[in-house]
């Protein structure tokens, strides 16, 4: 009986290191990316400015994938800025009367944790909502405008390093199309991203928070499925070993 429960417990021990089947995805995704700083103190949906997103995702356990992607976002009408105007009953806001045009492009890597073992074919539905965390690099292209003399500012291009954050909820819509719906935070180390700093003359900045930019969306991906055969059962090693 001895012999019996070894031979169970390292069976056991044996599933829980080596997966079955693993599997990755890669997906596309469309939203809106947001931004919230000097101009625009409170996030405002109305605030949201086209973006697109591509993705690979792999999963590390039932409940732990990684995902790595690249997050773009640009206007597509010249009028579509962030300004003062949404907040002009606000004294600095209606004196500053400022706009800003700004381009984003993110790379970025975070682990996602699925409260539902998502992977798991026997679920019906499949789905599971998840929280995320990360790094991230960004490039921002941005221009100020504004009615204080002094305060315009041409295009630049600057680099930046942020911390994404946020939640999602994934569904399967067959064996291997998935859709995805995800709102994410993007916290800053810089107060730049919209010219307006502590430096700024006239004392038209917050000098005491960063600047945040967000994305929230939607996004179709497909999974590749992968049967890990047992050490014991493989002639060599696969490319991937």
């Amino acid at each position: 009986m001895l012999q019996i429960g070894s031979v169970f417990f390292s069976a056991a021990t044996y599933a829980q290191v080596t997966k079955a089947v693993t599997t990755s995805e890669i997906g596309v995704g469309i939203g809106g990316a947001n931004y919230k700083g000097e101009l625009s103190p409170n996030y405002r949906f109305l605030n949201n400015q086209p973006a697109i997103t591509v993705f690979y995702r792999r999963d590390m356990s039932d409940a732990i994938t990684l995902r790595g992607g690249l997050m773009g976002s640009h206007r597509i009408v010249d009028d579509n800025t962030f300004s003062d105007e949404a907040f002009d009953d606000r004294p600095f806001h209606k004196y500053r009367d400022a706009e800003l045009r700004l381009s984003l492009l993110e790379v970025s890597a975070v682990m996602e944790y699925n409260f539902l073992d998502y992977y798991d074919r026997r679920q019906n539905p499949r789905l599971s909502p998840y929280v995320f965390v990360g790094i991230a690099g960004l490039a921002y292209n941005k221009k100020l405008t504004a009615a204080v003399d002094g305060l315009d500012e041409p295009y630049e291009t600057d680099l930046a390093i942020a911390i994404p954050f946020g939640v999602g909820l994934k569904y399967a819509l067959s064996k291997h199309w998935n859709l995805g719906l995800e709102f994410g935070a993007r916290k800053l180390f810089t107060d730049k991203l919209d010219y307006l700093a502590e430096e700024t003359e006239a004392y038209l900045a917050n000098p005491h928070d960063n600047d945040w930019y967000f994305y929230n969306g939607i996004s179709i991906s497909y999974t590749f499925y992968r049967n890990n055969c047992p050490p014991v059962y493989k002639n060599k090693p696969g490319l991937l070993d």
